[in-house]
């Protein structure tokens, strides 16, 4: 957490946030929010983990309102949804196109080093689709 950063500091941040892509700040998004972005540091949560996080701060926000509310923080561009082996969900605060590390072991999405990342061709869209985005995720062992 960011030296200094108080609770009130945290949830003005979220409320900006949110404010930011015209959701209304209820309480439970304000305090979701706090979490996810009060600190001014990009995360990777998934939904049980940001539960498991509110719950710890002292905050009564069921596990059906934190996908619900992080369903509606992707919609609103705040957030996407990155999917591990077809069935995990993450939510990453940081929205430019990136690459990520899955750390197979302990179950961590983690930023990988854009620069690095070389995608010198795909395959061609099916007539009447076109690529919306690519996701590219590496999944990592320890060796």
């Amino acid at each position: 957490m960011e030296q200094g950063t108080t609770r009130t500091d945290r949830a003005r941040r979220g409320s900006d946030w949110l404010a930011s892509a015209g959701l209304r700040p209820t309480r439970q998004r304000v305090s979701l929010a706090a979490l996810l972005v009060g600190d001014g540091l990009n995360r990777h949560v998934t939904a049980e983990s940001l539960h498991a996080a509110s719950r710890t701060a002292g905050d009564a926000v069921s596990l059906a309102t934190v996908y619900n509310t992080l369903r509606a923080f992707c919609e609103a561009g705040l957030m996407r949804e990155i999917t591990v082996d077809g069935s995990k969900s993450y939510f990453d605060t940081r929205v430019d196109d990136h690459p990520h590390f899955y750390w197979e072991e302990s179950g961590r999405l983690t930023d990988a080093p854009a620069a690095d990342l070389e995608i010198a061709r795909l395959p061609q869209a099916p007539e009447g689709a076109e690529v919306a985005k690519v996701d590219v995720v590496i999944r990592l062992r320890r060796a």
